[in-house]
C-alpha cells in the first residue's frame, strides 16, 4: 500500500510538472548581433572608428615602410653600410610598430566597452520590457544553440530603433 501511495505522488508530480512546463515561456537573445546590428550601436562604431582613425592610418604607414625595407633587404646588391642602416631601421620600426599597435587595441578595446555598456544596459531594459508584457519566464543571452522560435533579437532590434 505504501509503494502504490508513492507511485501515485510521484504520478502527480510529473503531471502537474508537464503542466507547468507548458506555461513555461522561454526567449533567447543573440547580444552579439544587437552589437552589430542595432543603430545605436552602428553608431558607435562610426564614432569609435573616426576617434581612431588617425592612430590605425600611421599603422598602415609603419607597415607600408616595413614591407618597403623588407624590399630592399631582398636586395642583394646592397652595401654592408646600407644593410645595416636599413635592418636597424625594420627592427626599430618593428619595435615602435608592436608597441602602437598594443597600446591601439587596448584603447580601442577600453572605449569599445564603455560606449557598448549603456547599449547593452539598453538592450537589457528593452528585454526586460518584452519579458514583461509578453510574460516570459526566462530569456537567456550566449547558449550554443537555441530554436529560432525562441529568438528575440529582431524584437530588441526593433525596440531600439524607437
Amino acid at each position: 500500500m505504501k509503494s502504490s501511495f508513492k507511485w501515485l505522488i510521484a504520478g502527480l508530480a510529473l503531471v502537474s510538472l508537464q503542466a507547468s512546463a507548458a506555461d513555461f515561456k522561454l526567449g533567447f537573445v543573440n547580444i552579439e548581433r544587437v552589437y552589430r546590428e542595432a543603430a545605436p550601436a552602428i553608431a558607435i562604431q562610426k564614432k569609435l572608428d573616426k576617434e581612431f582613425g588617425d592612430r590605425r592610418a600611421e599603422l598602415k604607414k609603419m607597415e607600408k615602410r616595413a614591407k618597403e625595407l623588407e624590399g630592399l633587404l631582398a636586395k642583394s646588391s646592397l652595401s654592408i653600410d646600407d644593410r645595416k642602416r636599413y635592418e636597424r631601421e625594420y627592427a626599430g620600426l618593428d619595435r615602435d610598430y608592436q608597441a602602437k599597435a598594443r597600446e591601439l587595441s587596448e584603447d580601442f578595446n577600453q572605449r569599445r566597452n564603455e560606449e557598448f555598456a549603456s547599449v547593452q544596459e539598453r538592450a537589457n531594459r528593452v528585454l526586460r520590457q518584452i519579458a514583461d508584457r509578453e510574460q516570459y519566464d526566462l530569456i537567456l543571452q550566449d547558449v550554443v544553440y537555441v530554436n529560432p522560435k525562441y529568438d528575440l533579437t529582431g524584437k530588441v532590434l526593433k525596440e531600439l530603433e524607437k
